[in-house]
């Protein structure tokens, strides 16, 4: 069965494309086929003045995208030098940006996980259904590698310093958080999904009308009772002055995260905060996924991506060997060099 299922609703002049992942059991993580997949069809509808708005959503299983093809990429790093990874980087930033600029409505339906490759699939979308079951996140510290697919066009858009916790942390939100922060659109009862998909088949020119039609009271955002904590002791540009801050404040939820920055690559911190610097200065999304497409073809041959991908996701012993292991060893030259342009004829662009 493929991995991505696409095809047209509706009749002759009203027509909508739908895209539905399905690689259940990779929790529909992306590979280079589907990227390529999706790209074929959304340029076909592009032209196709029937077409009026696209779906996007997942076929089965427990969470919309967890991410993008982390076993590639660590195979790359490790066998050809990166040159593989680079390439899915660069046709899967291709993706991203054909959907932050796609001319027509598209309606992404977050319900379940929704990390890393997803939330850069999701978040161009106009529309952003989240439900009860909506578990976002940008993980990647984790596994060192940066907040890449548009991390740092999002996270740096979000209120005060919360892009700045999301992206070091790792910290999973709810679908009444992610409302909240504006990251969804409409909060929608899963049970309410399929109507709502039938409905917007049937008018493809009242999707905003119908999902406010079947929108559901969230319940309360806990993320908001936090904020002034995130905006406080998140506010440094370095991550030993986050550090600082966290460890100054005797209490429970600053010892928590504090836990966790440790347990994260302290070079790949590094590497987002400044991320999250250039993505706020970009003055276009495509600016923002040249810096990313430089950054992340890089993070993926240091040390960190390796080692985090195997003590994470491979080997699964929760026990990754940073170098280096202290914020205070890192060079400030090395993070420069991470960013650098890269030769022209190398540089990413856009469709």
């Amino acid at each position: 069965m493929s991995d991505i299922l696409i095809h047209t609703h509706g009749t002759a002049g009203r027509k909508i494309g739908h895209i539905s992942l399905n690689r259940p059991k990779a929790i529909h993580s992306l590979t280079m086929e589907m990227c390529e997949a999706m790209i074929e069809a959304l340029l076909a509808w592009r032209d196709d003045d029937a077409v009026k708005a696209v779906i996007l959503d997942h076929a089965e299983g427990r969470g919309f995208c967890a991410g993008g093809d982390v076993t590639l990429l660590r195979n790359s790093a490790l066998q050809d030098g990166g040159k593989s990874g680079r390439a899915f980087f660069h046709t899967e930033y291709q993706l991203n940006h054909l959907l932050f600029t796609y001319p027509k409505p598209v309606v992404a339906f977050m319900d379940g996980i929704t990390m890393g490759g997803g939330v850069g699939i999701s978040q161009p979308a106009r529309f952003r259904v989240v439900t009860e079951n909506t578990r976002y996140a940008m993980p990647e510290t984790g596994i060192g590698l940066i907040c890449d697919v548009g991390g740092g066009w999002y996270l740096s858009r979000l209120p005060g310093q919360l892009g700045k916790f999301l992206g070091l942390t790792g910290a999973r939100l709810d679908g009444a958080e992610c409302l909240w922060a504006g990251l969804g659109t409409h909060y929608l009862e899963s049970g309410a999904l399929a109507e709502a998909k039938a409905r917007i088949i049937e008018k493809p020119d009242e999707i905003g009308d119908i999902l406010d039609a079947l929108a559901s009271e969230p319940p309360e955002a806990r993320l908001r009772g936090n904020m002034d904590t995130i905006d406080r002791l998140f506010a440094a540009d370095t991550l030993a002055g986050i550090m600082d801050a966290l460890e100054a404040d005797d209490g429970e939820w600053a010892a928590k995260e504090l836990k966790t920055l440790r347990s994260k690559s302290p070079m790949t911190c590094e590497l987002v905060l400044r991320q999250l610097r250039e993505g706020a200065a970009a003055p276009d999304f495509a600016h923002n996924m040249t810096m990313e497409y430089r950054a992340a073809g890089r993070a993926i041959m240091l040390p960190d991506f390796a080692e985090g991908v195997r003590a994470l996701i491979v080997d699964k012993t929760g026990d990754p060997a940073w170098k280096p292991a202290r914020v205070a060893d890192i060079d400030p030259k090395a993070v420069d060099a991470v960013f650098a342009p890269l030769p022209p004829e190398e540089e990413w662009k856009p469709l």
